[in-house]
């Protein structure tokens, strides 16, 4: 049998909207069996596709008026689209995937282990799963890099290795000293091939986020571990630390898990102790310290986001850095909702989204690679 136009308008808006209740959802899946029903359906799909939600529907309006309004336009791409929703429906997908406006564009994939080596003679190699690399002192299975110990006698002049991270990315490279780094998405770190005994070990963060740590220099003569990075140096022992240098923000992040660093640049120096994170601002170099969640500050390394209230524009810019996307919010109001949770980095966006708009009063669509949030109308 027919639907009536007037129970479909409404059933219809209700499921993409997401009020639909479950005795609904099944109503439509049944109804969408009759082929005049599914043109119908597609009719609408093709209003919702092109409006992007932007007009507040009235139930009690039938939506024939409403799509003579529209130009007809790539009638094949948008068809094509409402075919895949209707696919979803008749399989029960929607049955606990409730939301329409919220499906993922399937190009945005979970960030992985990749990383660009670029050697002392300009050469570039791409690291990636799956990848092997091997030279006379590098080794590489695709998820780290591993410089062997042992200085090269008969070379006296330093030779520099580059490892850049790209958005979408991660890598873990342990230096030729037994220094462990964990490098983040959109990062890079230059280092020695070899260290120099009697000299300080020197690394530069160039800019990025990266986890050390730090080979004791108990084991190297006492030589110290410096860390180079925008606005700062750090200087060590023999220590576990953090630091956050985005070359697009405008402070330096420093945290010690154990140990004890020394910060310096050419206004102050300071020692810090576990547990305390240093801040530094790049408008007028002023430095504060500060107790911190470590967990918050590292949980990267260990797979997951970690944010204890925390703005939702700052947690948008750590999911564009994972997931290689441009993320905008449309509304101000809600740019500084703080949220708190722990999200793993292996789950698809759409369901690190899902868990954040539990707790935030949002919504958010997809345009190819670009992800939108406004406030939930």
């Amino acid at each position: 049998m027919k639907m009536n136009t007037k129970n479909i308008d409404e059933l219809i808006i209700k499921f993409v909207e997401s009020k639909a209740t479950l005795e609904e959802q099944v109503e439509l899946r049944n109804r969408l069996e009759i082929k005049e029903n599914r043109i119908y359906f597609e009719e609408y799909v093709e209003l919702h596709y092109l409006l992007n939600s932007k007009i507040k529907f009235d139930y009690k309006k039938p939506l024939k008026g409403m799509i003579g309004k529209i130009q007809s336009k790539s009638k094949y791409n948008f068809f094509k689209y409402a075919a895949s929703i209707i696919v979803l429906i008749a399989t029960g997908y929607f049955l606990t995937k409730t939301t329409f406006k919220t499906v993922t564009n399937e190009s945005i994939t979970v960030g992985t282990d990749k990383a660009i080596l670029t050697l002392g003679d300009g050469s570039r190699i791409a690291l990636e799963k799956g990848k092997k690399y091997k030279s006379k002192k590098i080794s590489s299975d695709g998820k780290k890099i591993i410089y062997e110990s042992g200085s090269n006698e008969t070379e006296k002049k330093i030779v520099y290795n580059y490892l850049t991270i790209p958005r979408g990315g991660q890598f873990f490279i342990e230096l030729e000293d037994g220094t462990k780094v964990w490098l983040n998405s959109e990062s890079k770190l230059k280092y020695p091939v070899n260290f120099s005994d009697g000299e300080r070990r020197k690394v530069e963060l160039i800019y990025g986020e990266a986890y050390f740590d730090v080979s004791s220099s108990s084991k190297h003569n006492g030589d110290s571990f410096v860390v180079q990075s925008k606005m700062q140096n750090v200087e060590v022992l023999g220590t576990e630390f953090n630091i956050k240098a985005y070359h697009d923000e405008t402070v330096v992040l420093t945290t010690l898990i154990e140990g004890s660093v020394a910060l310096s640049n050419s206004v102050y120096k300071k020692v810090i102790k576990p547990g305390e994170q240093s801040k530094i601002f790049q408008t007028n170099n002023r430095f504060e310290v500060y107790k911190v969640d470590v967990e918050d500050e590292i949980g990267w390394r260990n797979g997951m986001f970690s944010f204890t209230n925390k703005p939702l524009k700052e947690i948008m810019v750590v999911l564009s850095r994972w997931y290689d996307l441009e993320i905008f919010i449309t509304d101000v109001e809600i740019e500084n909702v703080r949220f708190t949770g722990m999200l793993s980095k292996k789950k698809p966006i759409s369901i690190v989204l899902q868990e954040i708009k539990s707790a935030i009063d949002m919504e958010y669509s997809f345009n190819n690679k670009n992800l939108i949030i406004k406030k939930r109308e």
